[in-house]
């Protein structure tokens, strides 16, 4: 399930700031809550795929300032959201209506709509690009210890990560071993890095690609995420060519 869902500012200019998927992190947590406190307390496990995704902070017209941390949205404001558990979506949605008023980095903001888009016929051969950037880890030793290392698409070792962390979340909805049939081919990537918490970064990829593979497990990416950290903000994708507004 994916859904647009756009804001009206309360002001006619505001600031976004380049690092912000925590702040939406926060948004989604807390409207969950408020109307399933069980959800949200399972959703908080570590170290398990929390099933949902959602892209970067947009704005109908933005302007940018060299030298400054974020940039200058006008007009409507707007992301997406997407999760295969209709009780995440039910519950985030819901919360998010029945208190559409929203304060994010210091900016206020009201939920004016909310849309249900309608799912790809088909997921593999399809052109993707990312709505939010595609992150992938390994571990490394270094100095006697294993440390995490931030992988990209120039490096094998990404393609089996990405892989395996998507057969892992496949095996978390349906309960069962998933085909072995998944390949991706990178037709453009671009590096991004965040700072996802104070103190901490994550390098994560802009990319645009070619999908192949079996439709379930593909599916799987599409709805939450490609690659890890999704809900954190990484690894949303759409279908290029599709229309999603």
């Amino acid at each position: 399930m994916r859904f647009l869902i756009r804001f009206a500012p309360e002001n006619s200019e505001f600031k976004v700031p380049y690092n912000h998927q925590h702040y939406l992190q926060g948004l989604i947590y807390r409207r969950i809550q408020s109307v399933n406190p069980e959800l949200s307390l399972a959703l908080h496990r570590p170290k398990v795929p929390k099933l949902f995704t959602y892209s970067l902070f947009m704005a109908e017209n933005r302007r940018f300032i060299d030298g400054l941390p974020y940039f200058i949205g006008a007009g409507k404001a707007f992301f997406y959201f997407s999760t295969p558990i209709p009780e995440i979506a039910e519950a985030f949605i819901g919360g998010l209506l029945q208190n559409p008023e929203v304060i994010l980095w210091r900016e206020k903001f009201y939920a004016e709509t909310v849309r249900a888009l309608p799912e790809p016929s088909s997921y593999s051969g399809k052109t993707y690009s990312t709505l939010s950037p595609i992150a992938v880890t390994t571990l490394k030793p270094s100095f006697g210890k294993l440390k995490i290392y931030d992988l990209g698409p120039m490096e094998d070792k990404f393609y089996e990560n990405l892989k395996e962390n998507l057969k892992e979340k496949y095996v978390l909805l349906y309960g069962k071993n998933p085909p072995d049939e998944f390949e991706i081919k990178v037709l453009k990537a671009k590096p991004k890095k965040f700072e996802v918490k104070p103190g901490i970064y994550q390098r994560a990829w802009h990319l645009v690609f070619k999908a192949y593979g079996d439709e379930e497990l593909l599916k799987v990416g599409y709805q939450a995420g490609f690659g890890e950290k999704n809900s954190i903000g990484f690894g949303m994708v759409k279908v290029d060519g599709r229309r999603e507004k």
